[in-house]
């Protein structure tokens, strides 16, 4: 079943078209990710899909309900949780007292007890809002999206500024999203988020998608072969490898890369160096969704989320 469906969606904002022609789909049950830097229309389409903006043209269905029709969209509304970039609470609240807030704006929704205990939040629930760490405020936010008990949950950004540890504790709580069946709809600019995370990925930029598919599938359609990393190789070591193998590349430090076509290729490498008793170190290095983005877009994406 589809919980997203969008087909030729624009928003053009004068000379500016934001949100530039794109369709996709995000199947009950998946976390599906929008991965690309700041300025590639990923915000903008969420807000279209929270029914916050209105698109110049297109289609959408959320949950089932379209998005252009005001009867559907207080439906959808119900459906669907946010957390939004910059996420924020009543400081002086509690935690417990920030989410019961939220949920008492719903007839029906989760215990709060049950949705504290979901996020790991016991120890802070009588801890005021703005004595938190950035990763514990973020997984407030994340309780109060959830408590409502809502079928698709949208999630903007939701690590950006976290130091690494709490970042991964936020990691944390979306895999136990996607275990409770919520469907998980995430946009981010950190390639190492979208891959550990998501079922599907969108690669947005400069208002498009310009490819989709899962992590491995993306890294197998675009992604470099695996290069095997051979340390300090002598020169005799260097030329028996350029003589017997194609893809090879002897660096000024002395080191040797081959490129592998296949796993049959890397039990001959490693063969003909047990052979010579060759004690070298080795490593290979594998493509990831990084070397993807940067094959398909010819640029990168910096910490702050820029291209470059």
């Amino acid at each position: 079943m589809l919980e997203l469906e969008v087909q030729d969606l624009v928003k053009q904002y004068t000379d500016v078209k934001a949100v530039d022609g794109i369709s996709f789909s995000v199947n009950e049950g998946e976390v599906f990710a929008f991965l690309g830097p700041n300025g590639a229309g990923k915000t903008t389409t969420v807000e279209i899909l929270e029914c916050l903006r209105p698109p110049t043209r297109g289609s959408a269905f959320v949950c089932g309900y379209d998005i252009t029709k005001e009867r559907e969209v207080k439906e959808i509304k119900k459906k669907i949780a946010v957390l939004p970039q910059d996420y924020n609470a009543l400081d002086k609240l509690t935690v417990k007292e920030n989410i019961e807030l939220i949920a008492e704006m719903y007839d029906k929704h989760l215990n709060v007890g049950d949705v504290i205990r979901l996020l790991e939040l016991e120890d802070k629930a009588n801890a005021r809002f703005e004595n938190l760490s950035g990763g514990l405020k973020q997984r407030v936010g994340i309780a109060a999206a959830l408590v409502s008990d809502p079928k698709l949950v949208f999630l903007d950004e939701p690590t950006t500024g976290l130091d690494p540890r709490a970042r991964r504790d936020v990691w944390d709580v979306l895999t136990n999203l996607k275990k409770l069946g919520k469907t998980v709809f995430l946009t981010t600019h950190y390639m190492e988020e979208a891959q550990v995370l998501a079922d599907r990925i969108a690669i947005m930029n400069k208002g498009k998608i310009v490819a989709i598919g899962s992590p491995q599938e993306l890294i197998d359609k675009y992604g470099e072969l695996k290069i095997l990393i051979i340390r300090k190789a002598d020169k005799a070591l260097a030329d028996k490898l350029e003589d017997k193998f194609e893809l090879v590349t002897v660096i000024a430090n002395g080191d040797v890369h081959i490129k592998i076509e296949n796993t049959e290729e890397l039990y001959q490498i490693t063969g003909l160096l047990t052979q010579l008793k060759a004690e070298r170190d080795i490593e290979i290095q594998t493509p990831t969704l990084e070397d993807v983005f940067l094959k398909i877009t010819g640029s990168k994406i910096s910490e702050e989320g820029e291209a470059k």
